[in-house]
């Protein structure tokens, strides 16, 4: 289920996503006795994947990863690359693993739905939700080439929960430039009137008023800016994390239509 996408992949490019699932889902992932984690249309080649399982490792040495995608070309050209604990199927949204009834502690669509249109999205995240075990997450969103800059929302089985914005500060100018990078359920709704283009005013608003904390760093800054933001907007990570150039909000927060 779904269509063939570009296939643009880079080794690296999905670090600091995988950084940020191993922090707020490792625990999930070592309470499943055999956790299975998706990568749902890696592309063109298997970096994606091979380094989710490196990754998902350090948290949960017992960890598997299985790649899916929808051109079976691609999935030819992967299979070389299959070891012990990474293998590599054909197959879309249905999420096809070794039984119908097994169901991965995590999926993850990295840059997928950003070649729908806005409004496949409720679907997409419905069915891949209903794959999810009782407590998985799916990740859905969307970075830039070279992975310096993400936006992703999380999603348990009964729907979305949080937005992440991660960046490399030092490529930083402001943080609304991470508005390129909204997931397709947001991309189209930074406009006036919309939650996600209020919290970026806001968010560029603390940023200018943390200039001054520049002279520490960027991730000083940073730090400041986002514990400013706290004040006005239901930010549910800490510091630890925002030194990381991450910052979580609540998804009811910033929904379209604040809804």
């Amino acid at each position: 289920m779904g269509n063939v996408t570009r296939g643009t992949t880079n080794p690296n490019r999905l670090r600091r996503m995988d950084r940020w699932i191993a922090a707020a889902h490792g625990a999930a992932l070592r309470r499943a006795d055999a956790p299975v984690a998706v990568d749902l249309g890696y592309g063109a080649a298997p970096w994606t994947a091979v380094e989710l399982l490196l990754r998902l490792r350090t948290a949960a040495p017992h960890a598997r990863v299985v790649g899916i995608e929808i051109d079976p070309e691609r999935v030819a050209a992967a299979r070389p690359y299959e070891r012990e604990g990474l293998t590599f199927r054909h197959g879309g949204f249905e999420v096809p693993l070794t039984t119908p009834t097994e169901r991965p502690v995590l999926i993850r669509a990295a840059n997928v739905l950003r070649q729908y249109d806005e409004d496949a999205v409720a679907d997409v995240w419905a069915r891949l939700c209903a794959r999810l075990a009782p407590d998985g997450l799916l990740i859905e969103g969307t970075c830039d080439e070279i992975g310096r800059r993400h936006v992703w929302v999380a999603l348990g089985p009964e729907g979305p929960r949080t937005v992440t914005f991660a960046a490399r500060l030092a490529s930083l100018e402001r943080p609304s430039d991470l508005a390129e990078r909204l997931p397709k359920a947001l991309i189209h709704r930074n406009v006036p009137g919309e939650p996600v283009h209020a919290f970026l005013r806001d968010f560029d608003r603390a940023w200018a008023a943390a200039a001054p904390y520049a002279s520490y760093g960027a991730r000083q800054r940073w730090i400041r800016a986002v514990r400013d933001l706290t004040a006005d907007w239901p930010v549910v990570d800490r510091s630890s994390r925002w030194r990381q150039g991450e910052v979580t909000v609540r998804w009811g927060a910033l929904a379209p239509g604040g809804g």
